[in-house]
């Protein structure tokens, strides 16, 4: 991540990093089976404007795995609730949070929980339900996501290996799809496990309303994960949102198309 990188102590459970003393904060969050390098290619073009925060979900990166509590991260409501302990513990106000696939909808449940902590939101790739239901598309019916939740639960390292490229796309460059599938190996995978019947059984619809907050809605143009149909919907429901279609495919253009999604969120927020 570069230089002037150091350990927050008091909220090591996140594995908290920040960088630059400007005094607007930039918070970075990570998708499942993810942690915050992921971010790497994004966060150092905002170093000079912005103050930077990254940390790791609990159970994902270096964070701590005892801070894990089955029932308090059986909701995205636990995860939205450690962006707000973090966000309290460095001061946060005014801030700008960026969330990656569902942890998008993690930022929009801590902005709802904490209103005056974050002045905008994006997300890249959210998706609010991923279980199709009757006229809304979420892309998957609920029997595939029955399929790869047992799937899942059985096999995980398999389930990495058969997964992580299909939902990093970009089948040219293949080198994405094997960091993906190391990150996915590196997490914990019974915290795993849980984590994805949470996050692919998860419906946030009922929210998208609620917010108030600016946000930008970064959509690429094929997802496998979250099809176009999901970003439109999101942005009819969200009175205050901006949808932009990437050229990028995938789900992961933090990875593979850093230079798109750091120009898209340059476009729309502001020190």
């Amino acid at each position: 991540m570069g230089t002037g990188w150091t350990v927050v102590s008091p909220i090591k459970r996140n594995n908290v990093r920040i960088a630059g003393s400007a005094r607007t904060a930039i918070m970075f969050a990570h998708g499942f089976g993810c942690d915050q390098n992921m971010w790497r290619y994004v966060v150092p073009a905002f170093e000079d404007r912005f103050r930077s925060v990254l940390f790791d979900h609990v159970g994902a990166g270096q964070s701590d795995l005892s801070a894990y509590d089955s029932q308090k991260y059986s909701t995205l409501e636990g995860y939205a609730d450690d962006v707000v302990q973090i966000g309290n513990e460095l001061g946060l106000k005014g801030a700008i949070f960026v969330g990656h696939s569902v942890s998008g909808m993690i930022g929009l449940l801590a902005s709802l929980k904490a209103p005056e902590m974050f002045k905008s939101l994006v997300m890249v790739g959210p998706s609010p339900r991923y279980i199709d239901d009757e006229d809304y598309v979420g892309g998957f019916k609920e029997k595939q996501i029955a399929e790869l939740l047992e799937f899942l639960g059985n096999n995980y390292m398999g389930w990495s290996t058969t997964m992580a490229p299909v939902i990093m796309g970009n089948a040219d460059r293949p080198e994405l799809g094997e960091e993906l599938t190391n990150s996915f190996c590196r997490t914990d995978p019974d915290i795993a496990k849980e984590f994805a019947r949470v996050t692919f059984s998860s419906d946030n619809r009922s929210d998208l309303s609620k917010a108030s907050t600016p946000t930008l809605i970064l959509q690429c143009s094929e997802d496998v994960i979250a099809p176009l149909a999901v970003g439109e919907y999101m942005h009819s429901q969200m009175p205050n949102s901006e949808l932009i279609i990437l050229k990028a495919t995938g789900h992961c253009p933090n990875l593979s198309a850093p230079d798109e999604v750091i120009s898209a969120i340059r476009s729309f927020v502001r020190a």
